[in-house]
């Protein structure tokens, strides 16, 4: 990705949750290289990704925030206009996988926790942003979804719900918002080569190696036949931030390598 040139983003302020790591944090640095001085909100200590956009020249601070909460939702947003003036991006990342295995094992509270954070967050966070993104004049909302919003995956209930969810409130997001002159979108990843959440992490070294297994296997079978790098989502979250897109709203973006195409059979 190109840093410390391009300005696509020149003068504009970003608050990208779920940026501590991952794809948010990708996003959030996509950002800052083309000029957005960004907030990395997150549960987690957005320090380390801070520091990667201010050691390449960048401007970032970090918020504590569970999208989930309405009152740091909210005090996120005020702390973005507090520190920046404005707020002209908003990018909804944060997200959990909702546990595995079918509906009939899944337990409530696991249900509930990831539309919380998953369905909820995004709803939450466009709300407390949207007065500053309406006064902006160049206001973007990107979601960020899956390919399992568009189609059923084995064991994923809770996620595969929640993230049609965020497929359908992009557009709606767009029908109500874009004549106001705030465009909304959404990306939908594939198999990316992070670690939501730390899941395989806790796995243990052959567990986390057994899945990432898994998933490259899973992936050989798209047309591009890979895992994608973060960057590669931030890519087009920073294309659909500026200008360039300028005639696209309401759209739901797969970048996904082709997995929601077609997988190559033997």
């Amino acid at each position: 990705m190109t840093t410390g040139t391009s300005t696509r983003l020149e003068g504009r302020v970003a608050l990208v949750t779920g940026a501590a790591g991952g794809i948010g944090a990708a996003i959030a640095r996509g950002m800052a290289a083309e000029g957005a001085r960004v907030v990395v909100a997150d549960v987690q200590d957005g320090a380390r990704t801070v520091g990667e956009i201010e050691a390449a020249g960048g401007q970032a601070l970090a918020v504590t925030c569970d999208v989930a909460d309405p009152a740091q939702v909210d005090a996120a947003v005020a702390a973005t206009v507090e520190a920046y003036g404005s707020l002209d991006v908003l990018v909804n990342d944060a997200g959990i996988s909702g546990g595995s295995g079918p509906a009939h094992e899944l337990d409530v509270e696991t249900w509930l926790r990831c539309v919380a954070v998953n369905l909820t967050g995004p709803f939450l966070c466009v709300r407390a942003a949207m007065p500053h993104l309406l006064a902006s004049g160049r206001g973007r909302v990107i979601n960020i979804a899956s390919t399992y919003g568009i189609v059923g995956a084995p064991g994923a209930p809770a996620y595969c719900a929640t993230k049609g969810g965020v497929v359908n409130l992009t557009r709606q997001l767009a029908v109500d918002y874009s004549p106001l002159g705030v465009r909304v979108n959404a990306i939908l990843p594939g198999y990316i080569d992070t670690d939501m959440g730390g899941y395989r992490a806790s796995l243990g070294p052959e567990g986390a190696a057994a899945a990432n297994a898994r998933r490259d296997a899973a992936a050989a079978l798209q047309p591009i036949g890979r895992q994608a790098h973060a960057e590669e989502i931030a890519t087009v979250a920073v294309f659909l931030a500026s200008d360039e897109s300028s005639f696209m709203t309401g759209a739901i973006v797969p970048v996904d390598g082709g997995c929601t195409v077609t997988f190559r059979h033997p």
